[in-house]
């Protein structure tokens, strides 16, 4: 009796683009699904096939091949197709924790709306597991998951697991050691097939004790084996010790279940170890200015478009379901771990820009829509009104900056109450001609205010307090001037009610922290060095230079108004031009860095950073110093907090003995910040920006930000990082990685007392990187420059608040607030963004609770342990 049974699942491994374009993935894969289903039809001893878990390969060739649909959905129905339960193959680690469940939500359904789903979290090929993904998978009603990389034989012999989430959720895991192309290729010749077969599952009998052993057959982008139910029974015959059979994954995953009966080895959080697999661990930089772009939309979809969409529903517009699952669809390509990494040709990048833009301008204008539709039924009593939306779950009174079309005279900005707003006006230039020209008068003998002058202008303004999810309106009145004046001077320091911020002679940063009295210095300290690495893996060069802008300040001043007091700096650092000149020690080129550092009347430090980058191949950080001696890092990740040490000593010590596949560098991931802290005070930067940062400095006390590296090669090989093959093409080039230009960075920093507040830092976070949209609503703004709309009836109320939530350090936060996909109420998903502590969920009227499917009942928790999420669906009345 054979006493080993091997479990083949066959598939492919389909990524959208990489060195190639999504055109040409798209065509391929029309050829390569029209096979799936001839072979499959015509050979019912093929028992079923794996597409990726990818719902969206399936939605692309359909586009193509309609025809196909009933004949594919029998497929899928019968379990033969497996699909699902990811759209796309996202990253876990830098890619938003909304973006990751709408990933899987629209995933699942359009393979339940096809035939079926396959609920197992497969994962072949992206970069490292995200911490938290067991309570997510668990909460979609996936209770397995099969992936490769992140995980070192010194972590774990065996191949199977039980996986750990923060908040004790659980899914039993198979790790494939070896990948999922490791029985792509298949010997079909009689006298060698044996010792073939010997050799591929030795290495496998020794990491598993148990009886069902996984032989995953596929590769990238691999056409079907038509002759593998042949080749199987071939196996069986010569092989006396296995036997062997083609089966689905996820029946392989239960088996082993079964046969593990629980005694599983027990693993908890993000799963980044890089001995067997790569990870490429400072992918998260590469191309930076996709990562901002990414980062930019998805705050603008979850925290803004979302909840106004919301608010909209709430007042009777209809939800614009297909336009929101376009412009999420459009994330999900990108987020795709080739995508989103960046480490694509030049070409390929070209498509990731593009549907960025697709994606922006949907939320944009569809932003725009809902704002407006809103606006124009509210009564009219000023000729220049302005509808201001807060699309936070509770009360805030923001500084914010609109646009305004106004007649370039005095007034005084006052909000609803008719109390004055201090404001300031940053830009303006005449445009009445261009104006006044596109309105269109739909209804001619209807009285408008037509003005003498418009200016487009630009206005910073200090808020009143906005209602909670919803809108109030503000107005221009012209018998008084209520504008603060900004002034410039050559000053030193700013100062707030939190912070005075002074600029050195060396041109670093002393802050002085006004609670505690304590003075910090080297603050803002930008270092450059080369990369010699590629678009998977930063890698310092063997011969470096490091140059830091200590000494290299050019120019200062101050600008001053009631809203903010700015430093304005100027630094030139003189740099070699490329690796050739870094390791001869040359300099021959300058780079301009621009700064301005603003403090408002909260207790935020914000920096804005202009590089005009004349460099090849190297990284600029920004590092901030504190006091603390750390051991441990935290930032946020996936509804949580990551507790990481500053350096992995233990694996440091062995990687090259045991040749690991990369250096084990504690170079992190974060959703949004990170943070240090003691039991008496800490500090948090905050990115809107590239979501990596490293602990460094000999105490390791100091936060380095990176805000970008280049790099001039898809693929390298032998880096200092990553020894032996290179990852991608090497004789693919990457001019367009290199970053030339004016590039543009936004992060900020925060000082407290106290013990850290995870909860208050994710707020934070999630208020800082908020759009607060205006409309301003003025008859002679209807026209060609906005599209013209019909009058319609003005009867919302002048103040509207959908509801209110808790925002204390005992309540859960709103990870988001969004229209019910299949019914007609909200959906408002709470979670716990702490390290330790237990939060409250508040009672909502009309509630029930459901799964993150939006469908399935389930129970009330109450309170929320540590990354724990309770999505609540809220009925209309």
């Amino acid at each position: 009796m054979k006493n080993k049974i091997v479990h083949l699942y066959s598939h492919t491994h389909w990524d959208q683009e990489w060195y190639f374009t999504s055109s040409r993935s798209r065509v391929y894969l029309f050829n390569h699904v029209k096979n799936v289903i001839r072979i499959l039809n015509n050979n019912p001893d093929f028992p079923c096939y794996l597409l990726d878990a990818q719902s969206a390969l399936l939605e692309s060739y359909l586009q193509w091949a309609p025809e196909d649909k009933a004949s594919l959905s029998r497929l899928i129905a019968e379990k033969r197709v497996l699909i699902g339960p990811w759209y796309t193959q996202t990253d876990q680690l830098v890619i938003h924790q909304e973006s990751i469940v709408r990933n899987l939500y629209y995933g699942i359904e359009i393979a339940r709306e096809h035939g079926g789903v396959m609920r197992l979290g497969y994962v072949p090929d992206s970069f490292g597991q995200g911490g938290n993904m067991p309570q997510i998978y668990r909460q979609f009603g996936i209770n397995h998951a099969l992936f490769w990389r992140g995980i070192a034989d010194n972590t774990l012999h065996d191949c199977e697991f039980y996986w750990h989430g923060t908040n004790g959720d659980r899914v039993f895991t198979v790790q494939m050691p070896w990948g999922y192309h490791y029985g792509g290729l298949l010997d079909e010749s009689p006298e060698t097939m044996k010792a073939f077969l010997d050799k591929k599952m030795s290495p496998i009998e020794a990491r598993s004790t148990r009886s069902h052993l996984l032989f995953p057959h596929g590769f990238d982008q691999a056409p079907v084996r038509e002759n593998l139910p042949e080749l199987v029974k071939q196996f069986n015959e010569c092989d006396t010790q296995r036997h062997y059979v083609i089966d689905s994954p996820l029946n392989f995953v239960q088996t082993v279940e079964n046969e593990v009966a629980g005694d599983a080895p027990q693993l908890h959080g993000e799963l980044t170890e890089a001995k067997h697999s790569r990870i490429h661990k400072t992918i998260f930089s590469c191309r930076a200015d996709l990562k901002q772009l990414n980062n930019e939309i998805e705050a603008l979809v979850v925290n803004t478009l979302e909840p106004v969409l919301a608010i909209s529903r709430s007042l009777g517009h209809d939800y614009p379901a297909r336009i929101t699952a376009d412009i999420w669809k459009l994330m999900f390509f990108n987020a795709a771990h080739d995508s989103i990494g960046g480490c694509n040709s030049d070409e390929t990048n070209q498509d990731v820009w593009f549907r960025y833009k697709q994606a922006r301008d949907l939320a944009t204008n569809l932003l725009e829509m809902h704002t407006r539709l809103i606006s124009i039924r509210i009564p009219r009593e000023h000729d220049y009104t302005f509808t201001v939306f807060n699309p936070l779950s509770w009360r805030s009174s923001p500084q914010l900056t609109f646009e305004a079309w106004l007649p370039g005279i005095p007034f005084t900005l006052c909000d609803a109450t008719g109390q004055a707003l201090p404001y300031v006006i940053e830009e303006e230039r005449e445009l009445t001609d261009y104006v006044l020209n596109q309105t269109i008068r739909l209804n001619p003998g209807h009285a408008w205010h037509k003005p003498e002058k418009v200016y487009r202008t630009r206005i910073r303004v200090n808020s009143s307090q906005l209602p909670a999810l919803g809108y109030t309106r503000w107005y221009a009145d012209f018998s008084c001037d209520g504008a603060s004046k900004a002034v410039s001077d050559t000053a030193r320091s700013i100062e707030n009610a939190y912070y005075c911020i002074t600029v050195e002679e060396d041109g670093l940063l002393t802050i002085v922290h006004k609670h505690t009295g304590k003075r910090y210095t080297r603050q803002m300290h930008f270092v450059d060095n080369g990369d010699d690495g590629d678009a998977y893996n930063y890698s310092p060069p063997r011969e470096d230079m490091i140059i830091s802008s200590r000494g290299c300040l050019i120019n200062q001043r101050c600008q001053r108004s009631d809203l903010q007091q700015s430093l304005l700096l100027e630094y030139e650092l003189n740099l070699p031009v490329d690796l050739i000149q870094r390791a001869k020690g040359e300099v021959t080129t300058a780079m301009r860095i621009s700064v301005n550092v603003a403090l408002q009347q909260d207790d935020l430090i914000r920096f804005e950073v202009d590089v005009d980058n004349t460099v090849l191949s190297h990284r600029l950080c920004v590092h901030f110093a504190t006091d603390i001696m750390a051991n441990m890092s935290y930032a946020d990740q996936l509804f949580g907090v990551v507790e990481r040490p500053v350096k992995y000593s233990e694996a440091l010590s062995v990687w090259e003995q045991e040749n690991w596949q990369e250096k084990p560098i504690a170079i992190e991931p974060m959703q949004s910040y990170v943070n240090l802290h003691d039991d008496e005070h800490g500090f948090t930067l905050h990115t809107n920006g590239v979501r990596e940062y490293e602990i460094v400095g000999d105490s390791f006390d100091t936060i380095s930000l990176t805000l970008f590296r280049t790099f001039g090669f898809m693929g390298k090989e032998k880096l200092l990082y990553r020894p032996g093959r290179a990852s991608g093409e090497t004789v693919v080039a990457t001019p367009d990685a290199q970053l030339s230009g004016k590039r543009s960075f936004s992060f900020a920093w925060r000082m407290y007392r106290g013990s850290f507040d995870a909860s208050q830092s994710a707020s934070v976070s999630k208020a800082w990187l908020t759009t607060f949209p205006v409309w301003q609503d003025s008859d002679f703004l209807n026209g060609r420059l906005r599209f013209c709309l019909a009058d319609v009836e003005r009867c919302y109320p002048s103040d509207y608040s959908l509801f209110t939530l808790p925002c204390g350090p005992e309540d859960a936060l709103a990870s988001v607030v969004k229209c019910a996909e299949r019914k007609p109420g909200y959906i408002v998903r709470f979670y716990n963004p702490t390290l330790a502590s237990e939060v409250r969920i508040p009672s909502m009227d009309n509630a029930c609770n459901v799964m993150l499917d939006e469908q399935t009942p389930m129970a009330e928790k109450g309170v929320l342990k540590p990354a724990d999420v309770q999505t609540c669906y809220v009925g209309i009345e």
